[in-house]
């Protein structure tokens, strides 16, 4: 495949640490079902706007991760080089999502304000809870340094706009 810049993947994993002595990497993948990264061949290894193509050697679930070999990672210390980087396919790959579905990558980093135009800050993070997902929503400091912990629900998200790069939410800013 030929080269690849960030805007055309979609994130689907962290490495979380090396998984032995070979070059094994243990991966927390951010995907609606565990072994959604099993999928592809080749994995996107890097964060920002550094990233390698590497082929997948061999990869299983391992309790509640995902444990991988990819090729050119020999070793521990070549696997301990690649901890806390991310792990992406190109969005050309992936489905495309369903109307009002998301790619969590895709939400990371959009603007949200409330109905009332309260500006919350940037989205950091989505976790996964059970019930519902929930991004995580941190202000900087010249609007009150506060991180905001809000349901990716119909009743709270009222609008996404991946090309404004905004979300309407109908939250109380006191929350």
């Amino acid at each position: 495949m030929g080269r690849v810049v960030a805007a055309d993947l979609v994130i689907m994993g962290r490495i979380l640490a090396p998984y032995g002595v070979l070059g094994w990497l243990k991966i927390h993948p951010d995907t609606e079902m565990l072994d959604g990264l099993l999928d592809y061949k080749t994995w996107w290894i890097g964060k920002d706007e550094n990233w390698r193509e590497l082929v997948v050697e061999s990869a299983k679930i391992h309790n509640d991760v995902l444990v991988a070999k990819l090729q050119e990672i020999d070793g521990r210390d070549a696997a301990f080089a690649c901890k806390g980087k991310q792990v992406a396919v190109p969005r050309a790959l992936l489905p495309q999502p369903e109307e009002n579905e998301y790619y969590w990558s895709d939400l990371i980093g959009l603007d949200v304000k409330n109905q009332q135009n309260v500006d919350f800050g940037k989205i950091t993070d989505v976790l996964e809870t059970g019930a519902n997902d929930v991004i995580v929503v941190k202000s900087d400091k010249a609007h009150g340094d506060k991180e905001r912990l809000i349901p990716f629900t119909a009743q709270a998200i009222l609008d996404v706009d991946l090309d404004a790069k905004t979300m309407l939410v109908d939250w109380d800013a006191e929350f």
